[in-house]
This record gives C-alpha cells, sequence and structure tokens, in this order.
C-alpha cells in the first residue's frame, strides 16, 4: 500500500482483491483454500510475510499455509500452538476492530510461549507509525454470519508481518485486512463443507459398493444355494406369502418361480402338518413338515425361519431355508415301522398292539376324578352306584356320556374321549356295540413246522396274516402277538357281529395253503373278548385268550383243523 492518500493505489489495491477473494472461492480443496488466503496477504494487501493458523477440532491452532518467505515456512508450518496461548494474545494489545496489534514494547511477554513465531531482522523505527520488527498484527477469522465475532465461533488466525510501506496500517488498510479476514472466513467454511461433502460421498460410494457387492453375493447364495430358499413376507394379512424363490426349491417342488410367488407356505403345507406351521415362531422358527408339490405329492422338509430388516428397520421379511429331509424321514419311519411291526408278516406286533389297545382305555384310577371334575367337584359317593369297571350306570350305551339325576344333560366327562364298553350278556342283543377283541391261535401249525420246516411254517403264517387283513374292515387292527397267534381289534360291532366275524375269518383260514410246493391246511380258534374302561390292555388279551381256549376245548379234536 503506497500511498493511502491516492485513490488510483486504492483501486489498484481493490482489484487484487477481488482477484484474491475469486481465487479463494474456486480453490480445489482446503488445503489450496488455505494456501491461497495466505498468498492472498501478500499479493493483494502488500505484506510480505503471512500465515494462517487454523483452529483444530481440540481447540488448539495449527500453521496451516505460510507465504512470502521459504525458509519461515519450512521452520514453522505445521506446528502446533495451544489455544491457551492464543487467546492470552488475542486478548492482548490494541484492537482495532477485530484486529489485534501487539507492539514490540509489549510484545516481549509472548517470545516464551509456545505459539510458532518467526524473527526478522530490520532497523528499529525512525518515525511513530513506523513498522518495528517485532510488532505483532493478527486477524482473527470467525464463522460466516457473524462480523465482529462477538458471537461467532474462532476457526482461525491470520498473521501478518512486514508492510511493503514499512509503515502501521491506517484506517484503510486496517479495513482491508479485517475485510479479507471475513471473506477468508467464509472461503475456509466453505472449503470444510465442499471437502466434508466430498468425504461424505466418498464414504457413501463405498458403502454403496459395500452394500452392492453384499446384495450381489447374497444373491448368489440365494440363487445357486444347493437346498431351497424362499422370502416370505413377515407380519400383515399377507404373512408368509413367498415373494421370492430359487431354483432348488422349485426343483425340489416341481413348480415355476412365478407360480410360487401366487402361494403362502400355509397353501402349500399338508393338512395335518398346518398345525406344525402355525406353533412354529416366526423369528427363528424351525419345523419338520410337508411340502406339497405340484403332481400332487408331499415332500418331508426341514423349515427354518430367520428374520431379514433394512437398515432403517423398516419392513421385515422372513428368510426361510428349505431342507430336503425325504429320505431321512422315510428312514425314520423305516425304523419306526420295525419296531412297532412284526418283521415276517409286516402286522403290528404285540407292543404295539398293546399301545393302539390301551389309547381306547382310561384307567379305573382316572375315572373317579373325571366324575368328580365333570359334576365341579362333587364326591363319587353321593352318585348313583358304579360298577366295578365303572362302566354303568355312568355311561350310556354308546359310552359317550353320563347323568346323575332325572332330566340332567349327558356330558363327556374325559374331554372328548369315548368310552369303551362292552355289550350285554346274554342271549337277547340290546343292540349295544363294542371293541370286539378276537385272540386267534392256529391249530395244527406245529406240525407243519415239524414235517416240511420253518420255511413253510413262515410262509403259512405270511399267508394267514394276508387272509386276516383281508377280512376285516378298513380301521379294523390285526396284529401278530407272536408264535401262531393273532389278534383283532374291530371296533363297534355287537355280539353277534363278532361272531360272524370269527366264523368268516376261520373259514378264511381253513382254505388250503401252498408252502413249500404243497398245499397245506392248518384251523384257527378264536376268543372273543370286550374291552371297556377301567381295564389294562393285558387284562383284555388275558380275557381274550382264556376265551379262546374254552372255545377250543369246546370242539372235538378232529374239527379244530383240516388237512
Amino acid at each position: 500500500m503506497e500511498t493511502e492518500s491516492e485513490p488510483y493505489v486504492r483501486l489498484a489495491t481493490l482489484r487484487q482483491l477481488h482477484q484474491v477473494m475469486a481465487d479463494m472461492n474456486t480453490a480445489r480443496s482446503l488445503a489450496d483454500t488455505l494456501q491461497t488466503v495466505a498468498d492472498g496477504v501478500v499479493t493483494g494487501l502488500g505484506y510480505e510475510l503471512a500465515c494462517v493458523n487454523l483452529v483444530r477440532p481440540d481447540g488448539d491452532l495449527v500453521v496451516a499455509a505460510f507465504a512470502g518467505n521459504p525458509a519461515a515456512e519450512a521452520l514453522i508450518t505445521g506446528r502446533v500452538g495451544s489455544r491457551d496461548s492464543w487467546d492470552r494474545r488475542l486478548s492482548m494489545g490494541r484492537h482495532w476492530g477485530d484486529l489485534v496489534f501487539i507492539p514490540h514494547t509489549e510484545g516481549w511477554v509472548l517470545d516464551d510461549d509456545d505459539v510458532p513465531q518467526w524473527y526478522t531482522d530490520g532497523p528499529a523505527p525512525r518515525f511513530e507509525d513506523e513498522w518495528h520488527p517485532s510488532d505483532r498484527l493478527f486477524a482473527p477469522m470467525y464463522t460466516p454470519g457473524v462480523q465482529g465475532g462477538a458471537c461467532g465461533e474462532l476457526i482461525g488466525v491470520l498473521s501478518v508481518d512486514r508492510p511493503r510501506n514499512g509503515r502501521l496500517p491506517g484506517a484503510w488498510g486496517r479495513e482491508a485486512l479485517q475485510m479479507y479476514a471475513f471473506q477468508a472466513a467464509i472461503a475456509i467454511s466453505n472449503a470444510r463443507l465442499r471437502a466434508n461433502m466430498q468425504r461424505a460421498l466418498v464414504r457413501l460410494e463405498r458403502e454403496q459398493q459395500a452394500l452392492r457387492a453384499s446384495e450381489e453375493s447374497f444373491r448368489q447364495a440365494f440363487e445357486y444355494a444347493p437346498s431351497g430358499m424362499a422370502i416370505a413376507e413377515m407380519g400383515g394379512d399377507q404373512h408368509g406369502r413367498i415373494l421370492r424363490t430359487n431354483d432348488a426349491l422349485c426343483r425340489l417342488l416341481g413348480r415355476p418361480a412365478s407360480a410360487m410367488r401366487r402361494y403362502a407356505f400355509s397353501d402349500l403345507v399338508h393338512p395335518e402338518d398346518i398345525g406344525t406351521l402355525l406353533r412354529t415362531s416366526a423369528e427363528g422358527g424351525r419345523a419338520e413338515l410337508r411340502l406339497g408339490r405340484r403332481d400332487g405329492t408331499y415332500v418331508w422338509v426341514s423349515l427354518r425361519n430367520s428374520v431379514v430388516a433394512d437398515a432403517a428397520d423398516g419392513p421385515r421379511f422372513l428368510l426361510t431355508h428349505v431342507e430336503d429331509i425325504e429320505e431321512r424321514k422315510r428312514r425314520e419311519l423305516q425304523l419306526a415301522h420295525r419296531a412297532s411291526h412284526d418283521s415276517l408278516t409286516g402286522l403290528p406286533n404285540s407292543a404295539e398292539l398293546r399301545a393302539r389297545l390301551s389309547s381306547r382305555l382310561c384307567q379305573r384310577s382316572s375315572i373317579p376324578q373325571a366324575l368328580d371334575s365333570a359334576r365341579g367337584g362333587t364326591q363319587l359317593g353321593a352318585l348313583e352306584p358304579v360298577d366295578a369297571a365303572y362302566g354303568h350306570p355312568a355311561y350310556d350305551a354308546n359310552g359317550h356320556g353320563f347323568d346323575f339325576r332325572p332330566g340332567a344333560a349327558a356330558f363327556d366327562a374325559f374331554d372328548h374321549h369315548v368310552h369303551t364298553v362292552a355289550p350285554a350278556e346274554g342271549e337277547r342283543d340290546d343292540g349295544a356295540k363294542g371293541l370286539a377283541v378276537l385272540f386267534c391261535d392256529l391249530d395244527g401249525f406245529k406240525s407243519i413246522n415239524d414235517r416240511f420246516g420253518h420255511n413253510a411254517g413262515d410262509a403259512v403264517l405270511i399267508e394267514v396274516a394276508r387272509r386276516l387283513s383281508r377280512g376285516v374292515r378298513d380301521g379294523d387292527t390285526v396284529a401278530r402277538l407272536g408264535g401262531d397267534e393273532f389278534v383283532i381289534l374291530a371296533d363297534g360291532l355287537g355280539r353277534a357281529d363278532a361272531q360272524d366275524l370269527a366264523v368268516r375269518l376261520r373259514n378264511e383260514i381253513i382254505q388250503p395253503i401252498r408252502a413249500e410246493g404243497r398245499a397245506v391246511r392248518v384251523g384257527a380258534s378264536f376268543g372273543i373278548g370286550w374291552a371297556h374302561c377301567g381295564m389294562t390292555a393285558d387284562e383284555v388279551l388275558k380275557s381274550a385268550d382264556e376265551r379262546m381256549y374254552v372255545e377250543k376245548r369246546s370242539r372235538p379234536k378232529q374239527h379244530r383243523r383240516a388237512g
């Protein structure tokens, strides 16, 4: 600033400042902006040295840019001064608006603080307004929008030294420096904002790339998984509706992906497995059930669910893993069948027979409590007498309920259990139905084993089992109790019906049987027992067995078997 009284000099300086400010606001990065600010003090305001001290996140100030002296720049760039030391400096000296001028007569107290400094040599001032080498001039930079700095946030300090004209800045020079600091603060704030935005954009792009890579990994894992995968809606009216399936699941069920989207899992599950599906927890649930194929058959699968939510915890979906367990289930069923069925004839074995029979019988000890519960706690002793089997007169002919008082409504005491009762003894058929237990013992079987060998005996047993199974109704049970003993459970029969069934089965059995290339015959003796609640399975079987021996002994030996 050559001569402040000359207007053309001021105009040229304003032009320089205009260009410097334009350069500040077009710098490409924060570092370029800081350097442009320092250079602008030298080129536009007429100082030989300029330093930009930038406030760091921890509050201290670092020398971020320097202009005018390469040696000084190398010495102090990057060095840090504490915020306390800077606050002390900005509170000293003379305040020219926002500017702080500390003359050499006061600045000696700052020589030992931790603020980075440089020293310039020069002659002592000869005039009162001449610049001394130890004078210090600072231009604080505050956040934009607050001029004067009283309420603004300090973002940095401009340090300037050695005016080219050698004189302290006058009113115009001070105003120019203060205005420049204000514009520099705007440029630095804008550069920081751009830098933050660029970092955010870079981070966002990286996150998006990672998300795309993750989605692609999930897509490939989903599409090419060796077992079935599906994405279904979670919650609401459309809970369980299938949104997406992979090729493995489509192949497993024989349905195209477009068709799968028309279903929910509840539409595909076997009717008997609906309860299992509903009991399965939506989050992390697991179940084994059957899903329907396109051809109408069903396949056993293991269904495992997990929840998928977006980053904002928005719409949630179920990721369902479907594993084909048909082969394992088949082996399990085969093992269960082997454990409950006779290996020779394929009929239910003794254990299975007792289990089926026991499932129809309630025990003695349960009947009084059930009667008391049904009466709301009334003691059994206050009711009508009940016989030893607890079958009469509390139950009707069909075993569905009981009545304690005239006009009282019948009701079921055993939570839908149908009580098993025996038809009444006597010649007259009263029409009552019950669970008949036919105990069958083959006559003459031992002689076949002895004469023709066990292979012939096995062939006879297999054929007898086939004829018995063929001669009963669907739902009846034919079991091999052991050796040449068979038992038939036939529900809903009267005494005459049971006797007719025994005759039909005996006539089937006595027909010739082809065994080991020859025709052989066996006879059969039947004992008819009746199951009713209060008995055990062994008691029922013992009763039928005893009746069978009575029937066997009552027939002449020559009539027990033919051939």
